[in-house]
């Protein structure tokens, strides 16, 4: 608001200043023009030399300032004079000779003011009158042949009080100052109201983001509209919904570790308790505490990818043809254990992903397929490219003891875990896990068909270019 004040006030400055130069210039112009006009019609007069009452020429100077000035109506700002000198052994009227019309000061009857006029060496000139500044104009006047002391010549001179033309100048700049500060005023008055209400959104981003605290970041701006600090309102709530995710995996990730590993660091604990002196049972307890230490050891790299799917790094897409993928994802998974493997189908075409991810989600797959079968059961893999070209499917199928259909959802959370069937220990629940956290950063889905008894298939759907693929 200062600023704008500020540029008003400059540019209204300018204007007063300008428009005060630029009627003075009238005034002055006017005046000109008023002086130099008198001067023309004496000059012309003269210039004739002869009465038109009588038609005979001048013989001297008074008569031709009478004859002159009697024909003269000067406004009211005018005052019109003839002076003719003073001479010894003058045979005509000497002295001043007047307008008829009384001017606003008779500066040709104060010899003072008429001294300054006649001595001055210029042809124009000002001098201060009770009536403010004249600007005056003389002219030399000689008698007809050649001026003596009987007859000598004298002064035309032309006068004009200019203070009545600037005081209406001056009126003019007063209320045009008067106007300018009003304006000013309003100017002031409207920008404070625009700037609060322009303001007012910014404030409330300032005061949301005062009140938001590590433990409570919930509160987002609502700023209805769709200028730029709406727009700012919109990134201030999706910077928070970003620092709400990445608090949310930091607590889940603790959460996760303090609660997954609180079990196995018991047993370790338990067993080095009451572990005793003989050779046998020392060598039980470490291969016990081996174990549950490997598992603490797959928890921990299992939440550590978890938390790391929620970075923009996650990924490192590449340009692959699926049909090289699926080869490779084929030959890893049939090292994971004794089954019928089966490859169904092999997508053609190139996508562009992170193959490392989604043979990290495939082997994952397969590996759970292996924990649900037993030695000869068949495991089916496979890929395919859709007819237009946007997605990539790839599935793992096995014919396990299947998954009912109220667990078909739960077994994606972490630390769900399914029952084997088996009596075997099962895993941390991490597994599907991070296949969903693979799915989702590619923008892709996962989908499971079972039923009871009649095995599993896991199905993932890529887009097939994950660079242009919208959450």
């Amino acid at each position: 608001m200062a600023w704008v004040l500020l540029l008003m006030t400059t540019v209204l400055l300018l204007v007063n200043v300008v428009t005060w130069q630029a009627l003075r210039a009238e005034v002055d112009d006017r005046v000109d023009r008023a002086l130099t006009q008198e001067a023309d019609e004496f000059q012309e007069f003269a210039a004739i030399g002869t009465d038109p009452s009588t038609g005979r020429r001048f013989a001297d100077v008074d008569t031709l300032f009478r004859t002159h000035l009697s024909g003269q109506h000067p406004d009211r700002n005018e005052i019109i004079f003839g002076y003719v000198d003073k001479a010894a052994g003058a045979t005509v009227p000497t002295g001043r000779v007047r307008q008829g019309q009384e001017p606003l000061f008779d500066v040709s009857a104060d010899r003072a003011a008429r001294r300054k006029i006649l001595d001055s060496p210029n042809a124009r000139g000002v001098i201060e009158t009770p009536e403010g500044l004249l600007r005056w104009e003389k002219l030399r006047v000689e008698p007809p042949g050649s001026g003596t002391a009987a007859n000598p010549g004298g002064w035309f001179v032309i006068g004009y009080f200019v203070d009545a033309d600037m005081a209406g100048v001056n009126r003019t700049v007063r209320t045009l100052v008067l106007v300018s500060l009003a304006g000013l005023v309003l100017t002031g008055a409207a920008a404070w109201w625009v700037a609060g209400q322009i303001l007012a959104p910014i404030r409330l981003v300032r005061q949301t983001a005062a009140q938001i605290t590590e433990e409570d970041l919930t509160r987002r701006i609502a700023v209805p509209g769709n200028d730029d600090v709406a727009a700012l309102a919109e990134q201030f709530n999706a910077m928070l919904d970003r620092l709400e995710d990445a608090f949310s995996a930091q607590r889940r990730f603790v959460d996760d570790a303090s609660h997954e590993l609180r079990t196995p660091i018991t047993i370790v604990r338990g067993h080095l308790e009451v572990m005793g002196d003989g050779p046998e049972e020392r060598r039980e307890v470490v291969r016990l505490v081996t174990d549950e230490l490997d598992r603490m050891a797959r928890i921990v790299e299992d939440l550590l990818l978890l938390a790391k799917a929620q970075r923009p790094d996650f990924l490192h897409p590449l340009r692959v043809p699926v049909a090289e993928l699926t080869s490779d994802v084929d030959a890893k998974v049939r090292a994971l254990g004794d089954r019928a493997w089966r490859l169904d189908e092999i997508g053609e075409g190139t996508v562009h992903l992170d193959p490392q991810r989604v043979t990290q989600a495939m082997v994952q797959l397969a590996s759970n397929a292996v924990r649900h079968t037993v030695p000869g059961d068949e495991i089916h893999i496979g890929s395919k490219v859709s007819d237009d070209g946007s997605t990539v499917t790839f599935w793992v199928g096995d014919s396990g003891p299947g998954i009912a259909a109220e667990e078909q959802e739960r077994i994606f959370e972490r630390f769900a875990r399914g029952d084997t069937g088996r009596g075997d220990r099962p895993g941390a629940g991490l597994g599907l896990a991070i296949v969903r956290a693979i799915t989702d950063a590619h923008h892709g889905t996962v989908d499971v068909r079972s039923a009871p008894g009649a095995g599993a298939v896991f199905t993932l759907a890529f887009p097939a270019d994950v660079r242009s693929a919208q959450p």
